[in-house]
């Protein structure tokens, strides 16, 4: 199956600590490291796991760090379309504590893919079965409405009003306050909108509530969990799945990806 994420990649320079600086404080880390991640590079590297042949439309800084990006992330398998900003790539700082729990800081703006760059083959998205969308403008939104199956995330709320797409899924959340979505707030209304909940689960409309699925070792890190989720929902409505089958594959992703350091360590996946 063919599948493809519009969006974008953060450098983020992982920090285990004990627990997360109260103000002033100093705290001593256990463990540190780099790599190519945020929303859009997490929820490819997912689908790519699950089987899926795997397009990266994304944006990176033209400096040291966002080429340093787009070879970690071909080297994991990705192909990557790449539009260079001349910007610094953006970067952030994550925090994940001895409960696992993730605290991050983005430093630079979000670089998103733009449909009217005519150095992006978009005309691949014709043949694609499904889309995730995680950054980018109208037209490169518009774009994505060619594959057959549309996820996005809630945090690109103000482009999803702007472009009066319809979407097939939409993936918010019911904790954090950037990724909220209120009935209404879309027109054309989502055909499935999720809110997940972490260790509780979620709701969906339709549909109602859902079960997260337990974690199959103890809880690592858990950086990377809701974009695995994503990912997973989008592969599974790309393949047919109807709803209730396709947030139970999803929450598997979820659930899988926090067991392990990082967000690439542990991901779920059908081909082995």
């Amino acid at each position: 199956m063919r599948a493809a994420v519009v969006g974008h990649v953060e450098w983020i320079d992982f920090i285990r600590v004990e627990e997360v600086p109260r103000t002033g404080e100093i705290v001593h880390a256990s463990e540190a490291w780099s790599e190519a991640a945020g929303g859009g590079a997490v929820a490819a590297v997912q689908l790519m796991n699950l089987g899926c042949e795997t397009t990266f439309f994304t944006a990176l800084g033209d400096d040291e760090l966002g080429r340093r990006a787009r070879d970690e992330l071909e080297a994991k398998g990705l192909r990557l379309h790449v539009s260079w900003v001349p910007e610094p790539q953006r970067r952030g700082i994550t925090y994940v504590d001895d409960s696992g729990e993730r605290t991050i800081t983005v430093i630079g703006d979000k670089h998103r893919p733009r449909g009217g760059d005519g150095s992006l083959p978009w005309e691949e998205l014709r043949r694609t079965e499904c889309v995730y969308f995680t950054g980018g403008d109208v037209e490169s939104l518009s774009k994505a409405r060619h594959a057959r199956v549309l996820v996005a995330t809630a945090r690109e709320l103000p482009t999803l009003v702007r472009s009066g797409v319809q979407l097939d899924a939409l993936v918010a959340s019911a904790t954090d306050a950037g990724e909220r979505y209120e009935p209404g707030d879309l027109d054309p209304t989502p055909r499935l909108s999720v809110a997940t909940s972490g260790p509780l689960g979620g709701w969906a409309q339709p549909g109602g509530p859902f079960a997260a699925a337990k974690p199959p070792a103890p809880i690592e890190d858990t950086y990377g969990a809701g974009d695995c989720f994503a990912a997973g929902l989008t592969f599974a409505l790309g393949r047919g799945d109807e709803p209730r089958d396709a947030l139970a594959l999803a929450a598997q992703c979820g659930a899988m990806v926090i067991t392990c350091r990082g967000p690439y360590g542990r991901q779920l996946s059908l081909t082995a």
